[in-house]
């Protein structure tokens, strides 16, 4: 009886050992790209936002997802956010799938949250800390250190300890990129971050998304404003519920391309030089609009 106790006990213990030894998060493939996307089709219920979407990001990529209202631009992030189960295909982060990941960080649009929430900043960045203190553990010193490293980087220290309600737009993005930064991110997935906010604080915020590239840290932002796309991003994804483009600004944004796209929304205005492709906005309304 003794005995079959103690080969109990010491099986519990291996198998504690085991699980202790055994990381609760994906480990990196050195080999693999930063995000690879095969075949992926998506969506709610019975209808597919996205139809066999296909494309791979190397690390420190930049990829700005465009297209037309209803495109499935912001599906496409939730998948590989992990926090939506593709119905076919493959989604990878740097050779693992989403979910066990502690590496991606996703900023929704920004009414998407209750900004009205009692925590201040230092509070809300430290969320980002959350998987990596693990459950039930206090901050360690370390933690709050990364904490104020965070909201120095973004320029937000002056603010540490106010509520997140009195934050002007540009401060919610200032403020979800010091999440990210505290969460020691590798990709930050970025849905129409620049939606509401005046060309000064669009300037202040693709400064920052700079800064992440020179940490050789993946963006993938789903955005409208083709202009910003084809200037900040190194690669252009063109949805429309399928990849209508996929490759460089100068390859993607073709009138033809661009027609296929968006339709009516798009006005066409000759110039001097040429033609010149301009997104009607009108057509737009906003990302909410989006799936």
């Amino acid at each position: 009886m003794i005995l079959q106790r103690d080969a109990s006990i010491s099986k519990k213990r291996d198998f504690l050992l085991r699980k202790k030894e055994k990381p609760d998060h994906a480990i990196h493939d050195a080999t693999a790209a930063a995000v690879t996307v095969r075949g992926l089709s998506a969506g709610y219920a019975d209808y597919r936002a996205i139809v066999d979407v296909s494309f791979e990001l190397g690390t420190g990529e930049r990829l700005a997802v465009v297209g037309p209202n209803g495109a499935g631009k912001s599906t496409l992030l939730k998948v590989l956010a992990g926090l939506l189960d593709p119905m076919k295909g493959k989604v990878l982060i740097h050779g693992h799938g989403p979910c066990r990941h502690i590496c991606i960080a996703y900023v929704p649009q920004n009414n998407m949250l209750d900004w009205r929430f009692p925590i201040t900043l230092t509070d809300f960045v430290m969320l980002g800390r959350a998987q990596r203190i693990g459950p039930l553990r206090k901050p360690r010193p370390q933690d709050h250190d990364i904490v104020r490293t965070s909201l120095e980087a973004v320029e937000l220290t002056a603010h540490a300890q106010r509520q997140i309600e009195f934050l002007s737009g540009g401060q919610q993005q200032r403020l979800f990129i010091a999440r990210a930064l505290a969460q020691e991110a590798e990709l930050i997935l970025f849905d129409e971050p620049l939606v509401g906010l005046d060309v000064h604080t669009h300037r202040e915020v693709l400064e920052l998304i700079a800064n992440l590239y020179r940490r050789e840290v993946t963006v993938i932002m789903s955005l409208h404003d083709l202009s910003i796309a084809a200037s900040h991003f190194d690669k252009i994804l063109l949805l429309r519920k399928e990849v209508m483009g996929f490759g460089t600004p100068k390859t993607v944004l073709t009138e033809d391309t661009l027609r296929r796209a968006y339709g009516s929304c798009l006005q066409v205005i000759s110039g001097e030089d040429g033609a010149f492709i301009v997104h009607d906005t009108a057509c737009s309304g906003g990302e909410h609009e989006d799936v």
